[in-house]
């Protein structure tokens, strides 16, 4: 397991989770939520708090469907991932797959007894926290960073077979 700080990023229409992680990678906790308007589209502020943490890496989840295919919002979030390679490099930025965090990060809120209509300002951070534990518990497993990384110049790296993504 590697050490060091990463991010980890609920990336949505209107805003974007954010989380951390220990130096050990052990324990992911969220950070506050980023509103994704403006020119920078939360970009500058996600690039901040890497700077500040001096992250090793960011994780985003990318949304796919239950079969694993992909769809408009898959598109959306690659794309808006590649913006922030190019924003944090040398940092490098990882897509992870991200399937049910939303939903599970509502049931874990609701089960927690915070009222439904009160999800809405935390939802993307327990969903990013979501996304970057999963991450860090598939890295001590495979022994390997997970999912797929995205190069400094923005292109996506694509894994040479599906166990590796997974």
């Amino acid at each position: 397991m590697r050490t060091g700080v990463r991010i980890g990023v609920d990336v949505g229409t209107v805003r974007i989770g954010v989380a951390r992680c220990d130096p050990h990678g052990m324990l992911a906790t969220p950070v506050r939520t980023v509103a994704r308007s403006g020119p920078g589209r939360g970009i500058d502020e996600l690039a901040e708090i890497v700077a500040e943490n001096d992250a090793i890496e960011v994780i985003v989840g990318l949304p796919r469907s239950m079969s694993g295919e992909e769809g408009t919002a898959a598109l959306r979030v690659r794309a808006y991932a590649r913006a922030v390679a190019l924003a944090v490099r040398p940092t490098p930025v990882r897509l992870v797959d991200e399937r049910l965090t939303t939903v599970s990060a509502h049931q874990a809120l609701h089960a927690s007894g915070r009222a439904g209509r009160k999800h809405r300002q935390v939802v993307d951070q327990v969903a990013a926290t979501m996304i970057l534990q999963a991450a860090l518990d598939q890295e001590r497993h495979l022994g390997r960073p997970p999912g797929t990384a995205i190069e400094s110049g923005g292109t996506v790296n694509e894994p040479t077979s599906q166990e590796e993504e997974r």
